[in-house]
This record gives structure tokens, sequence and C-alpha cells, in this order.
């Protein structure tokens, strides 16, 4: 088993950054991310939580000995859960592959709460194992892999998140004090 974490602030509000979240894709620098589909969205009418449900179509290019291996090809699927909360001002997001999930899972959380001083803590965790006791070096092999990818795309989600931060609400705040 192999673990990323990482944890940074926006500089923005909590509220901006969740409104931001539903925005995330397309962006111009998660190209992976193909397509969203929504395929559940319900809130507790005594709690107030929003839990959304999702499935994001992905195509990543996969080393050649993984798909010798494995078969399979770049189309890959991820189904997403997340919670808001507004009453305590909380976000949790958890994500798992769809896609090869008989030889390796993925599982990521993500958290989005309140700083001082209207930012928000970005929290995100990913754990990568592999299903191939047998063979403990491919396996190996397959999760450095799995979260050296994880790590570069986990890069792109942050720069592309930041731009559509920008574009949606620093953008708007300059045109509106001038």
């Amino acid at each position: 088993m192999h673990f990323f974490s990482q944890n940074f602030q926006y500089d923005h509000p909590w509220s901006h950054v969740v409104i931001a979240m539903w925005h995330k894709y397309p962006n111009s620098k998660c190209t992976h991310v193909v397509s969203i589909d929504t395929i559940d969205r319900s809130v507790d009418p005594v709690t107030g939580i929003i839990r959304t449900e999702r499935v994001l179509g992905c195509k990543q290019k996969a080393p050649i000995w993984i798909v010798k291996l494995f078969g399979g090809s770049e189309d890959a699927f991820v189904r997403e859960i997340s919670f808001v909360d507004p009453a305590t001002q909380n976000v949790t997001i958890t994500s798992v592959n769809l896609s090869l999930s008989q030889f390796a899972t993925c599982y990521e959380q993500i958290r989005y709460t309140p700083l001082p001083s209207n930012k928000t803590m970005f929290s995100q965790t990913a754990e990568v194992q592999a299903r191939m006791a047998l063979w403990r070096s491919a396996a190996d092999g397959l999760e450095k892999w799995l979260v050296q990818r994880f790590e570069q795309n986990a890069h792109l989600g942050k720069l592309g998140f930041t731009d559509v931060l920008r574009n949606l609400w620093e953008e708007r705040h300059r045109a509106h004090s001038s």
C-alpha cells in the first residue's frame, strides 16, 4: 500500500471555494477529466447536508507494461461522493476508482474547512493498493506508478482549481472595485 497527502490554504473564503468546486471541471490544467455525470443529489431536511454522487470520466495514459499485464484502455471512471455541511462549514469528498478496481484501488479523501481571515484549508489524502498478493513486485510497481500519477494529477488539480477560483472571484471582485 502506498499513500499520498497534501495540505494547503486557498486565499478565498469557504463559501467561494465550495461554489467553485462545482465548476472545477473542465479546466485547462486537468484535461484528463473528460466528463462529469451527477448520479444523485439530495439535501437532508434535518441537517441541511447536501450529498452529491458523481461519476468522473478520465483519459489516462498507462505505461505499456501495465496495459500488457492488466489489459484495459485509457478510459477510466471514478465514483465521487461529497457532503457539504453549511452549518459546520465542512466539505468532505471521497472518491474511488471504478475502472480496473479488481487490480488496484485508489481511495481519495478531500476536506475543505474554513480558516480565519477568509481562507480555506484544503486537505487531501489518497491510499493506493494493488490487489495482487502473488505478484508483490508487480503490485509494488503498479502502486508506485499509480501514486506518481495521482500526485501529478493532484498538482494539476490544484493549478486548475486556483484558475477556477481566480476566474470566478478575483476577476469579479476587480470588476466591482473599479
